[in-house]
């Protein structure tokens, strides 16, 4: 065989796969303010903390968040632990990847990889302890982690396809989400049952789920077309 003769199933090396990082838009209400707190902390972070540490940590307080849904049924003071946790969560989710890069140790495959199946199943935790909760129907809860989880299909599908990776939809992003929810449990803490329209008492979490959830449903449909119709011009052939 000469040397110049293909040869198939050999490993592709990183340097091989020509791999370009997606551009990275953020859009939202927060993401000025919340970019400039990042860098000084990441600035200031111990230099034997890395980013896997933050990944780590932004796991566990979102279990932690799970868990204290889930023991709110027993005692609606454990809503003080799911806001202390969605601080916690915040802060690794959000640090890891700016600690990377202010300190040049990027690894992009890797870090995206790894951060969006933390965030799936750290998602699957926190909706299971809500659907535990007894402050939210299950149906919701379990609406709610689907439609999170197409969201997150579509973003990751944009990503492959137009090399755009997009953190927030409609000016809210995760760090919005977080704050709604902390609001939310306050909230809780004062009356879990409202009145809508007139009727009910309903569940304060049942209708600001459903709310979402349609809310998230338009937006899938929403930006799947758009992604779309731009797909269809840009390999449209004469």
């Amino acid at each position: 065989m000469s040397s110049s003769t293909i040869k198939f199933n050999q490993p592709v090396r990183p340097a091989q796969a020509g791999f370009k990082s997606a551009t990275r838009i953020h859009g939202s209400l927060t993401a000025a303010s919340e970019k400039r707190a990042l860098i000084w902390m990441a600035h200031r972070t111990p230099a034997w903390i890395n980013s896997d540490h933050l990944t780590a940590l932004g796991f566990i307080a979102q279990l932690g968040a799970g868990a204290s849904y889930a023991l709110a049924s027993w005692n609606r003071w454990a809503l003080l632990g799911v806001i202390f946790c969605l601080a916690l969560n915040w802060l690794g989710d959000s640090l890891d990847g700016t600690l990377a890069r202010v300190r040049n140790q990027q690894r992009p495959r890797y870090g995206f990889y790894v951060d969006h199946m933390v965030d799936s199943f750290g998602s699957l935790f926190l909706m299971g302890g809500l659907a535990l909760s007894g402050y939210m129907h299950p149906a919701v809860a379990i609406g709610l982690l689907i439609a999170f989880l197409l969201l997150s299909i579509q973003s990751y599908l944009a990503t492959y396809t137009m090399g755009e990776f997009h953190l927030s939809f409609w000016r809210f992003g995760p760090t919005e989400l977080r704050i709604l929810l902390a609001i939310g449990n306050l909230a809780l803490l004062r009356s879990p049952l409202v009145h809508f329209f007139g009727n009910g008492p309903y569940r304060l979490f049942d209708i600001g789920g459903t709310i979402g959830l349609i809310g998230m449903s338009i937006m899938l449909l929403w930006v799947t077309k758009k992604n779309t119709q731009r797909l269809y011009r840009e390999e449209l052939i004469a």
